[in-house]
C-alpha cells in the first residue's frame, strides 16, 4: 500500500511540471543540414483569447555547427491573415568556444526566448514559419546549407503571472 502510495504521488508531481507547456512540436533537419530555401512551418490553435503566453523557439545543434551565434527569420500567422515578422540573434556558444545549451556530448538543447506575455486574441489556427538567415562576414549572399542544427521548434507555455 505505501508503495502504491508513492507510485500515485510520483505520477502527480511529475504531472504537475509539465502543466504550463499548451503546444510543442520539433521537426528533424534531414542530415543535420538546414537549407536557407527550408522554411519550418508549425501550426497550433485552441488557445485561451485571455491567457498571456511565453513562446520559445527550440533548436538542437551538434558540434559540427560552425558558427557561435544563430540567425533566424520567423513569422506568426494569425487566423486573420495578419503577419507578425521579426529577425532574431541568438548566443549559441561563449567566447571560448563552449556551447550553450544542454545536454551531454555532442548534442545541445537551445530553448530561445521568441515572444513574451503574448496574448492571441481570436480563436483559430496560428502558424509559425522559421528560417536561418545566416551569411559570413562579407558575403551578402547567405549560407546555403547550415550544417550542424539537427531539430528545431517551438514551445508554448502559460505565462507567470
Amino acid at each position: 500500500m505505501r508503495n502504491c502510495l508513492f507510485l500515485v504521488f510520483a505520477i502527480f508531481l511529475l504531472h504537475s511540471c509539465n502543466t504550463n507547456v499548451v503546444a510543442t512540436e520539433y521537426k528533424s533537419l534531414n542530415g543535420a543540414v538546414w537549407n536557407k530555401d527550408d522554411v519550418l512551418e508549425f501550426r497550433f490553435s485552441e488557445l485561451e483569447t485571455l491567457q498571456q503566453y511565453d513562446i520559445f523557439i527550440n533548436v538542437r545543434n551538434d558540434d559540427t555547427f560552425p558558427y557561435s551565434n544563430l540567425f533566424l527569420i520567423t513569422a506568426l500567422n494569425t487566423p486573420e491573415g495578419e503577419v507578425l515578422q521579426d529577425t532574431l540573434e541568438y548566443t549559441m556558444a561563449l567566447p571560448d568556444g563552449t556551447w550553450l545549451g544542454k545536454g551531454s556530448g555532442s548534442l545541445k538543447e537551445n530553448k530561445l526566448w521568441y515572444k513574451e506575455n503574448i496574448v492571441f486574441p481570436n480563436s483559430g489556427v496560428y502558424t509559425l514559419e522559421v528560417s536561418h538567415a545566416m551569411r559570413k562576414n562579407g558575403n551578402v549572399q547567405g549560407v546555403i546549407s547550415l550544417e550542424g542544427i539537427t531539430d528545431v521548434g517551438f514551445e508554448i507555455t502559460k505565462s507567470n503571472p
